[in-house]
C-alpha cells in the first residue's frame, strides 16, 4: 500500500468515525446538561452542547489504533515507547481538564497548573524542544531552559486554539486546516508517521466539522480546543526531532498565526485594561470583525481564507532555499498582521502615547523624573519651615511649580495668606466675580481646588487650602493632582506642628 493511499484511507476511517460520533456525544451533552448556556459575550442564542471535543478525541484514538493494528504502512514505522506514551497522556489529561470545566468551571489558575502538568508529561516522554537550527547555525538549551521552552510551546498552542474558539467551526477549521499542511509537510521530508498521524486528525476534526459549522449543534468546548491545541503542538515537535526544531517548526506556528496573535495579545490588552488576565471578554480580533458588521459565517470564512493563505506560505517555506528570502517573507507578514489589527483598533491600548504616559507616571511615582525631585526638594522645605510665613513662602514655590495662577492658605484660628500670580492678574477678577455669584462659569476656564486640611490621626481640622489654574493658558499635567495631595500631606502635620510653637 503506497503512503497516499494509506493517507487517504486513514482520513475516510477518522472521518467516518467522527460523522458517527459527533450525534452520539451530542446527545450526551444534551442529556449530563453540558450545555453552553449564551450570554452577554457569547454570539449563539441557545443552549449548545459543549463536549464535541470527546468526538474528536474518539475518532483520533480508535483510527490511530486500527492504523497501527491493521495497516503496515504505520505499523511499520511506529515503535511502541512507554516514555512517549507519557505525552500521550498528557492530551488525556488536559481533554479530562477541560471537560470537567465543560461540566463544572474551573479556576483558570487549576486550569493552567493541569495544561503545565500535561505538558511536563510530555517533556519527560521525550517530546522536547531542544534548541533552536537554521542550517548549521541555531542555539542548543540547557535542560531548565528546554523545560521552560517545551512548556510554553505547549501552553501557547493549547490557549491559541482555546481562544479562537469563538463562532460557529472557526476553531475546528482552523486546525483542519493547520492539520492539513503539517501532512503535505511531513509527508515531503519523508516523516510518514507523523503524516498518518495529523490526516487522522484531519479527519476527525472535518467530521466533527460538519456539526460545528455555523448554525452549530455542538461545540468544542475546553475539552476539544485543549485536546487539539496538546495534540498538535505534541506532534510538530515529534514530526521536527530530525531538523532539530528548525524551520519545521515554524509551519504549525505559521499556520496558526491567527489564533497565536491573538493569544499573545490579549493577556497583554487585559493587563494593560486593569482586568484578569484570566478575563473571558469580548476583544479578540473575531469580535473586532464582528463589530464591524460582518455576520459570523462572513467572519469564519475570511479566517479560513486568512488561515489557507498562511498555509500556503508555509508551504512555500519548506521548498525556499535561502534564509534572507525566508525571512523577508515573516518579516512582511508580521508588518501586515499588526497593520491590520491596528486598523480594527485592537492595538488601541498598544499606543505609543499609552505607553508614554504610562512610563511617565511610573517615573514620577518612583521619583526618578527631575520635575518629581525638584518637587520633592520644596517638600523638604516645607518641613524645614520655622513659622507660617516661611511654609506659605516654599508652598508658593511648589505651587509655581505646577503652574497654578493663584492660592490661599487659611488655618483656623490663624490668619489667611494669599498668593498671585504676577502675570495673572485678570484671575484673580474672575475670582472676585466668581465669589460673588458662589460659582465659577464654565466660560472663565477656571479650575478651582478647595482642600481641606484635616489631620488625620485626630481628624482634627486645620484649615483650607485653596488653588485656582487659568485653564485657558495651559493643561492640567498628569502628576499636577497626585502632587498636590503629595503637598497636602506635607502641610498637615507641619501646620499642625507650628501652631504648637
Amino acid at each position: 500500500m503506497t503512503m497516499i493511499t494509506t493517507l487517504v484511507l486513514l482520513f475516510v476511517i477518522a472521518l467516518s468515525l467522527s460523522l458517527i460520533f459527533t450525534p452520539m456525544v451530542r446527545s450526551l451533552g444534551i442529556g449530563f446538561g453540558a450545555m453552553d448556556v449564551p450570554t452577554e459575550r457569547k454570539v449563539h442564542t441557545e443552549p449548545i452542547p459543549r463536549i464535541g471535543g470527546l468526538a474528536v478525541f474518539l475518532s483520533f484514538v480508535i483510527t490511530s489504533f486500527i492504523a497501527i493494528a491493521m495497516i503496515s504502512n504505520v505499523s511499520h514505522p511506529y515503535k511502541f515507547s512507554s516514555n512517549e506514551m507519557l505525552g500521550y497522556v498528557g492530551a488525556c489529561v488536559v481533554l479530562c481538564c477541560g471537560l470537567w470545566d465543560d461540566f463544572r468551571h474551573l479556576n483558570p489558575w487549576v486550569k493552567l497548573f493541569f495544561q503545565i502538568a500535561a505538558a511536563t508529561l510530555a517533556f519527560i516522554g521525550g517530546a522536547r524542544i531542544s534548541g533552536i537550527y537554521f542550517g548549521i547555525t541555531g542555539w542548543h538549551f540547557h535542560l531548565l531552559m528546554s523545560y521552560a521552552v517545551t512548556v510554553f510551546w505547549f501552553l501557547l498552542l493549547i490557549n491559541a486554539i482555546n481562544l479562537i474558539d469563538g463562532l460557529d467551526g472557526l476553531a475546528a477549521g482552523i486546525v483542519f486546516f493547520t492539520s492539513a499542511v503539517m501532512v503535505v509537510s511531513s509527508a515531503m521530508k519523508g516523516e510518514s508517521l507523523s503524516a498518518y498521524y495529523f490526516v487522522i486528525l484531519a479527519g476527525a476534526v472535518l467530521g466533527f466539522l460538519k456539526y460545528n459549522f455555523n448554525p452549530a449543534t455542538i461545540f468544542l468546548g475546553d475539552g476539544g480546543s485543549y485536546f487539539l491545541g496538546y495534540l498538535i503542538a505534541l506532534l510538530s515537535i515529534h514530526g521536527s526531532v530530525k531538523s532539530h526544531v528548525g524551520v519545521l517548526m515554524l509551519i504549525p506556528l505559521l499556520a496558526l498565526g491567527v489564533p497565536i496573535f491573538d493569544s499573545i495579545l490579549s493577556p497583554i490588552r487585559r493587563f494593560i485594561r486593569g482586568q484578569s488576565i484570566f478575563q473571558a471578554d469580548k476583544g479578540h480580533i473575531h469580535h473586532m470583525f464582528l463589530d464591524l458588521g460582518l455576520s459570523s459565517r462572513k467572519v469564519v470564512l475570511l479566517f479560513y481564507g486568512i488561515t489557507m493563505a498562511l498555509c500556503v506560505l508555509a508551504i512555500l517555506m519548506i521548498t525556499v532555499r535561502g534564509r534572507e528570502l525566508l525571512g523577508s517573507l515573516l518579516a512582511v507578514l508580521l508588518i501586515g498582521m499588526i497593520l491590520l489589527v491596528r486598523k480594527l483598533g485592537y492595538l488601541e491600548y498598544l499606543a505609543f502615547d499609552k505607553f508614554y504616559g504610562w512610563f511617565q507616571d511610573m517615573t514620577d511615582v518612583a521619583g526618578i523624573s527631575q520635575k518629581r525631585r525638584s518637587f520633592l526638594s520644596m517638600q523638604i522645605e516645607v518641613n524645614k519651615a520655622q513659622d507660617m510665613d516661611e511654609l506659605w513662602l516654599n508652598t508658593v514655590e511648589a505651587l509655581k511649580m505646577l503652574h497654578f495662577d493663584q492660592a490661599s492658605l487659611c488655618v483656623r484660628g490663624r490668619q489667611t495668606w494669599q498668593w498671585q500670580s504676577e502675570e495673572e492678574d485678570h484671575v484673580a477678577g474672575a475670582e472676585q466675580s466668581a465669589a460673588a455669584n458662589q460659582d465659577y462659569d464654565a466660560s472663565d476656564g477656571l479650575m478651582k481646588l478647595e482642600i481641606p486640611l484635616t489631620n488625620n490621626d485626630d481628624q482634627e481640622f486645620l484649615g483650607k487650602l485653596v488653588l485656582i489654574k487659568d485653564l485657558k493658558r495651559g493643561a492640567v499635567q498628569p502628576y499636577t493632582m497626585r502632587r498636590v495631595e503629595s503637598l497636602r500631606r506635607t502641610l498637615i502635620p507641619n501646620i499642625k506642628r507650628l501652631k504648637s510653637m
